[in-house]
């Protein structure tokens, strides 16, 4: 039933093994070598490249947000300008408006005046009717 069985080995397989490095192996490697370093470098290059344009990129930021904030600022200048200036000019304004209200004021007062005279001379023409009225039912009557 279960015994040993024989082992059948390859005398082939238990030869050492003629290795030669062939020398164009060798020159391909190093060339390969070699064209990894300088794919390495370019590889270097682009980081760098990459790196500057980010650079680039936030330097354009900030330009424009200097630019921004100048703009802004004149805006601030100038209404704070405006804002001075206003009150400087309002004693100007409200002279001119005080002259011109008092000239209306006088245009009034006369108005006024004329309207009270013309009442009383209704009111006297008006006494003298009814008196002339009184005198002629006096007369007539």
């Amino acid at each position: 039933m279960g015994g040993i069985t024989a082992i059948m080995v390859n005398q082939s397989l238990l030869s050492s093994l003629d290795l030669e490095v062939d020398p164009n192996v060798q020159a391909v490697h190093t060339q390969e070598k070699e064209h990894i370093k300088t794919l390495n470098k370019f590889a270097s290059f682009i980081d760098k490249v990459q790196f500057l344009e980010q650079q680039n990129k936030m330097l354009e930021t900030k330009w424009s947000l200097l630019q921004q904030q100048k703009m802004a600022r004149s805006n601030m200048d100038n209404m704070f300008k405006s804002y001075i200036n206003n009150p400087r000019q309002q004693p100007d304004t409200l002279g001119q408006e005080q002259l011109k209200l008092e000239a209306e004021l006088g245009n009034m007062q006369r108005l006024v005046e004329d309207f009270k005279n013309k009442y009383k001379d209704e009111i006297n023409k008006h006494t003298e009717m009814e008196n002339e009225f009184v005198l002629i039912k006096k007369v007539h009557g």
